[in-house]
């Protein structure tokens, strides 16, 4: 199902916190709602789900208008980011709650339930927890009730809030992995809400970057994390490295260094980012490109090495990444001068550079 949303306005109080936000999910689509705290992201959701009202804008599910229709009405499932599982009821009581309460006319027969929920328990692989309650499962299992609790509806599109924030870091990426897999087996129109970088990379086809309530940039994961398309997406999806200079000639001096650039710019001062791990480093120095720095701090962490450089007269730290293996054949020390280059680079007009 196909979902729509055009020129949505939503304010609380004086507060707008969606501002004219336009955007289109694909039929099948797992797209991730990304952003900082009060992005505006949560609020967008709950505006698909019918949780809230919007002041202006329209929204459509499967070319139907449901700008005005209840939540019940709109066939959606929404798992909340707390998971809100009937402490009283068992597995399989959750799981059917969504079926039980249907009106007569609709509600499928007690086998037909029974059915159903056998098999989402089946997909959710929670075989041998039917009789349990909430409080005897961990938190994955809690939350993998709560997805096939809003699947037993037959939900057109399925909406889940920080759906893995409350687990730690080993189950949520289990989780990622396993919802991955769901999605493809069952081919439901799902938005997700998140404010972790990585979750959005690693789950989403498509991410929408979220900042106070508008939309900053729209594509694949590979497409908004490679090419950002402002200076907020660049720092926000990943670290990134700054460094204010002037362009000329199509480079961009940056102290004595001047860097290449992928197009010519005007002769202005620019802002360039690079992150940390598209950062050459080198004992050496091979020509006019290499920005000569001092090695501040090094710090191994499993195959990587994560190295904290200065230049003279800087005061914010170049941070560069480097596998292991190629950094013990630098053989480089703390103190030790170093010269750097970025292997690829961001530039915008200092006049776009609001963080």
């Amino acid at each position: 199902m196909t979902i729509e949303i055009k020129g949505i306005h939503k304010t609380f109080g004086s507060t707008a916190v969606l501002k004219d936000v336009d955007l289109m999910v694909e039929q099948g689509e797992l797209l991730a709602l990304l952003g900082p705290s009060g992005s505006g992201k949560t609020t967008l959701l709950r505006m698909i789900a019918g949780l809230e009202t919007a002041n202006t804008g329209q929204i459509m599910i499967k070319d139907r208008d449901v700008t005005n229709v209840s939540p019940r009405e709109r066939k959606v499932g929404f798992v909340f980011q707390h998971y809100a599982l009937f402490a009283h009821m068992t597995v399989e009581a959750n799981i059917a709650y969504g079926l039980n309460v249907q009106k007569r006319s609709l509600r499928p027969t007690k086998e037909k339930i029974k059915e159903t929920v056998d098999e989402l328990i089946k997909l959710v692989k929670l075989d041998g927890l039917q009789t349990r309650y909430p409080s005897e499962l961990s938190g994955g299992q809690r939350q993998r009730v709560a997805l096939a609790r809003a699947l037993a509806i037959k939900p057109d599109v399925l909406l889940l809030d920080e759906p893995f924030g409350a687990l730690d870091a080993q189950v949520r990426k289990e989780l990622r992995r396993w919802l991955r897999t769901l999605h493809k087996q069952t081919g439901i129109t799902t938005v997700f809400v998140t404010h972790d970088q990585e979750e959005a990379l690693d789950v989403a086809d498509k991410i929408v970057v979220m900042r106070d309530g508008e939309v900053e940039q729209v594509g694949t994961p590979i497409h908004v994390y490679d090419e950002p398309e402002t200076p907020f997406v660049y720092q926000f999806l990943g670290n990134a490295n700054r460094f204010t200079g002037v362009t000329h000639a199509g480079k961009l001096q940056v102290g004595e260094a001047n860097w290449e650039l992928s197009s010519t710019i005007e002769e202005q001062e620019v802002v360039g980012f690079a992150r940390p791990h598209e950062i050459a480093l080198s004992k050496t120095y091979r020509d006019g490109a290499d920005l000569k720095v001092t090695i501040q701090s090094v710090h191994p962490v499993g195959p990587i090495v994560f190295i904290e450089a200065i230049r003279e007269g800087a005061e914010e730290p170049i941070e560069i990444q480097l596998p292991k293996k190629v950094f013990k054949e630098l053989n480089l020390q703390e103190h030790e001068e170093a010269y750097i280059r970025p292997e690829k680079l961001g530039v915008f007009q200092v006049g776009e550079y609001v963080i």
